[in-house]
């Protein structure tokens, strides 16, 4: 059906007067902006010198797969005739690190609470996961298992 692209600007703000002189010596606050977009203060998660208080690129990922099995979920529900009331998701995921310092993301798993106006409809919303998660653009690129364990509430 084609193709879409999108595009960021990541731009680094933690030059605190001699660049990377020495691994100590900068910090790793960045900001991610998409034209016409709030922006996102980004940073290394706290193990890697980063700044608590601001998004890491692990938490992001977790967030874009968490939205994208939701959006997908919601469209799923309407055309299927399961009316959604409520939806969050606590994601969490497991990240190995090698030793040279490199790792990767070995599992996600996404933890829905879905609530449904119509008790009659929890079977259907429980098998729409399934489907959604075949759905997700997000998912189907990241090479480590994504998975769900929903839990619907009328």
């Amino acid at each position: 059906m084609g193709t879409h692209r999108y595009e960021v600007d990541v731009v680094w703000t933690g030059n605190t007067g001699s660049g990377t002189s020495g691994y100590k010596d900068y910090e790793r606050a960045h900001e991610v902006r998409a034209e016409g977009k709030e922006l996102i203060l980004g940073s290394s998660d706290p193990s890697f010198r980063g700044d608590r208080s601001r998004y890491n690129p692990e938490e992001l990922l977790l967030a874009s797969l968490s939205q994208c099995h939701m959006l997908w979920y919601l469209h799923l529900a309407s055309v299927n005739g399961v009316v959604v009331t409520g939806y969050r998701d606590h994601a969490a995921g497991t990240m190995a690190e090698h030793p040279d310092g490199s790792g990767r993301f070995t599992e996600v798993v996404l933890n829905p609470v879905v609530t449904v106006a119509d008790p009659a409809t929890r079977e259907t919303a429980q098998a729409l996961h399934e489907k959604a998660h075949s759905m997700c653009f997000i998912a189907a690129s990241v090479n480590f298992p994504v998975r769900h364990e929903p839990v619907v509430n009328a």
